[in-house]
C-alpha cells in the first residue's frame, strides 16, 4: 500500500460508480458468506485455532471507522454441551494490517484468552439462569486482553474483558442480549469476542461433490435435476473476534483515507507436552497454524500438499503459490462438469492475480508485491443499498474491495474463476467476461438470521435447546 495518496483515479465506468458510492449513506450489513472451514489437513484437527472467515469494511453506522471481523471454530453445534465451544487460552489470535504495500505487518491486534471455572466439582456449565457474562451462576467464564502492536511497540487496549456465554436454552438463558460483550474502548474504538451465528452460507454439500452447483446440475456424470442450493452451515455457530477503530489507527500517518491489506491468523507454541494427569504444558516459539485473507483460497486454489505450508507461511511469501492462481485447478473442473458453458481459460489467469494478490488497479491496488490479503480502500463510503455481488455489480464498496457481511463471496469467486466477471468490472478493467459463466452460483444467497445494524453486526448465536443445527 503506497504511502501518502492511495486513492487512485478510477477509469471509465468504475470512476463514475465509485464517485457515486462515496456520496451515499449507510445501513447495516444484511447478508453473508464465508470461506475457510476445515480447509487444510492439520488445522482440521485443531478447530479452536481454525480461522474460518475475515471481513473488513467501512463501518456503515460509523463511517469514520473500519470494522474487522475474524471468525474461528467451524461448524459449532449450538447444543454442544456441557463443554460448550470456546476460545483456546493456549492459542494466540491476531488480526494483521499492512498499510505500506510490502505485505508485512504494520499494525497487529493480538487477542489472548483465559478460562475461569468457579466450581470444579459440578459438571454444569452454569448452575442457574445466566443474564450476563459476569453472572455468578455462569460457572465457566472466559476473559481476554487485546493488544495493539506497531513495529515492536505494544499498547494494551483492554484486559479482563468479558466473553459472552453460550446460548444454551430458555431455562439457562431466559433472554439473550445480542449486544452483550461489546466493550467501548473510547475514542471511537469498540471490541467484541464471543459466540455468534456463523454468517457463512454456501452449498458445501454440492460444491465439494466434485465442484457441482445444484442450480446448474446436468446429466454429464450422473442424472441430477436442477434445484435450489442447500446451506451447508445453516444454524451453526462460530466464535467471532471483532474490532472497530478509526481509519487513522490503521493507515500510515497522516493519511485519512487509503488502502490497507488485512489478514487474520492463529498461532500456537511449537511444543505441547501431555503430562499424563489430564494437564499439558507448552513451550518454544509461537508458530502460525492458520491464516486467512481472501475467502476460499486455501480450499480451492491451494493444493492438498501445500495447504499446511500455506497456513504456516506469511503473505509476503505468497509469490511461491503464484502458479496456482494463474492456472487454477477449479477452472479445468468447471470445463469438465459443465461442457455446455464457454471454455474457462485454465492458464494465464492474470485477472485472478489482480483480484486476489495485488488488488485491482483503480480500485484497491497496493503495488507489485503478490500477497493474499483482503484489500480495503477505506476512501469509498458505505453503500446505501449494498449489492451482494459487490464490485461485480458496480458496488465498489463490496468484495473484492474489503468484504462486508452482505457480500456473496461464493458466487463472486466461482464466477471469477469461471471467467465470468460482471460487465461493469470487466468492461472498465478489461477482465474476462463470458456469458452465461457470469451468472453461475451455488443457489444459496442469504444467511438464515438477520444481521445487527450496529457493532458487532453478526447475529447472536443460535440456541442449543432449539436444536436448529439439526433441522
Amino acid at each position: 500500500m503506497k504511502r501518502g495518496v492511495v486513492l487512485l483515479a478510477l477509469v471509465g465506468t468504475v470512476a463514475a460508480a465509485v464517485a457515486a458510492a462515496a456520496l451515499v449513506g449507510a445501513i447495516g450489513p444484511s447478508g453473508a458468506t464465508a470461506s475457510s472451514h476445515r480447509e487444510a489437513p492439520l488445522i482440521s484437527d485443531d478447530p479452536a485455532a481454525d480461522n474460518t472467515d475475515v471481513y473488513a469494511f467501512v463501518s456503515p453506522d460509523a463511517p469514520s471507522t473500519v470494522t474487522i471481523l475474524a471468525n474461528y471454530i467451524p461448524f459449532e453445534d449450538p447444543a454442544g454441551g456441557p463443554n460448550y465451544y470456546r476460545f483456546d487460552p493456549s492459542a494466540r489470535y491476531e488480526i494483521h494490517i499492512d498499510n505500506s504495500g510490502d505485505a508485512r505487518d504494520d499494525v497487529t491486534y493480538r487477542f489472548q484468552f483465559k478460562t475461569h471455572v468457579g466450581n470444579p466439582d459440578t459438571f454444569l456449565y452454569n448452575t442457574n439462569q445466566v443474564t450476563s457474562p459476569t453472572d455468578p451462576d455462569l460457572n465457566v467464564k472466559q476473559t481476554y486482553s487485546v493488544t495493539r502492536i506497531t513495529h515492536g511497540s505494544k499498547t494494551v487496549l483492554g484486559s479482563d474483558l468479558p466473553v459472552p456465554p453460550a446460548n444454551i436454552g430458555p431455562r439457562s438463558n431466559p433472554s439473550y442480549d445480542p449486544l452483550q460483550g461489546v466493550v467501548d474502548l473510547g475514542g471511537g474504538r469498540k471490541v467484541f469476542a464471543g459466540p455468534r451465528d456463523d454468517p457463512f452460507f454456501v452449498d458445501l454439500g454440492s460444491i465439494f461433490d466434485l465442484g457441482g452447483l445444484r442450480p446448474f446440475n446436468m446429466a454429464h456424470l450422473i442424472p441430477l435435476a436442477t434445484e435450489a442450493g442447500k446451506d451447508g452451515v445453516l444454524n451453526y455457530n462460530t466464535h467471532t473476534i471483532a474490532i472497530q477503530v478509526p481509519k487513522t489507527d490503521l493507515l500510515h500517518a497522516p493519511d485519512a483515507d487509503g488502502t490497507i491489506g488485512i489478514y487474520a491468523g492463529a498461532s500456537r507454541k511449537q511444543i505441547r507436552v501431555l503430562n499424563g494427569d489430564g494437564t499439558f504444558g507448552t513451550s518454544g516459539p509461537w508458530v502460525q497454524v492458520s491464516r486467512l485473507g481472501n475467502p476460499l483460497i486455501n480450499e480451492v486454489i491451494i493444493p492438498l500438499g501445500k495447504k499446511d505450508l500455506w497456513n504456516a507461511s506469511e503473505p509476503e511469501d505468497d509469490a511461491q503459490f503464484l502458479a496456482r492462481y494463474t492456472s487454477p485447478e477449479l477452472a479445468a473442473l468447471v470445463n469438465f462438469l459443465y461442457p455446455g458453458l464457454p471454455d474457462t481459460p485454465t492458464s494465464g489467469r492474470d485477472d485472478l492475480v489482480a483480484v486476489l494478490l495485488t488488488g485491482v488497479p483503480g480500485l484497491n491496488f497496493t503495488g507489485s508485491t503478490k500477497a493474499d490479503l483482503l484489500r480495503l480502500n477505506t476512501g469509498i463510503a458505505p453503500a446505501m443499498s449494498p449489492n451482494p455481488l459487490g464490485a461485480l455489480a458496480g458496488d465498489f464498496q463490496g468484495f473484492p474491495n474489503g468484504r462486508r457481511l452482505v457480500d456473496d463471496v461464493t458466487d463472486i469467486e466461482v464466477r471469477a474463476v469461471a471467467c465470468g466477471y460482471g460487465p461493469i468490472l470487466a468492461g472498465a478493467l478489461g477482465l474476462c467476461n463470458l456469458s452465461p459463466n457470469n451468472a453461475v452460483g451455488d443457489g444459496v444467497d442469504a444467511n438464515e438470521n438477520a444481521f445487527l445494524s450496529s457493532f458487532p453486526y453478526v447475529a447472536a448465536p443460535n440456541q442449543g435447546y432449539a436444536h436448529t443445527g439439526h433441522k
